[in-house]
């Protein structure tokens, strides 16, 4: 399964989304950012690759629709509701897309 997490910078919750999920056995896990100064700014080959997209906040779904919305198609886009309140690795923001995140996934 095929997991992209997006936010807005990729500096401190997508890529602590992709630190901790890599972990996961049958996982490929991607991140990227939606805006212009992001650390890796999303791109439709990634948006593509992805099984499942998880955003942050409902701002960057509706940033995902404008910008990418031809290859949105059949795709399954969850809001995780994570404001940018922390910092990377912190054991809150893990403890928080664990638990969002692990149910969506069935096996875990």
């Amino acid at each position: 399964m095929k997991l992209l997490f997006i936010c807005s910078r990729n500096r401190l919750r997508s890529p602590t989304a992709e630190a901790i999920f890599s972990e996961y056995e049958g996982l490929e896990v991607d991140s990227a950012g939606l805006d212009r100064d992001a650390e890796i700014l999303l791109s439709s080959e990634a948006v593509a690759w992805a099984d499942i997209i998880f955003v942050m906040e409902k701002t960057h779904r509706s940033k995902l629709a404008q910008k990418f919305r031809p290859w949105l198609k059949n795709k399954r886009v969850i809001c995780l509701d994570i404001p940018d309140e922390y910092e990377y690795m912190d054991p809150v923001l893990i403890a928080l897309l664990k638990k969002k995140v692990l149910p969506l996934l069935g096996t875990y």
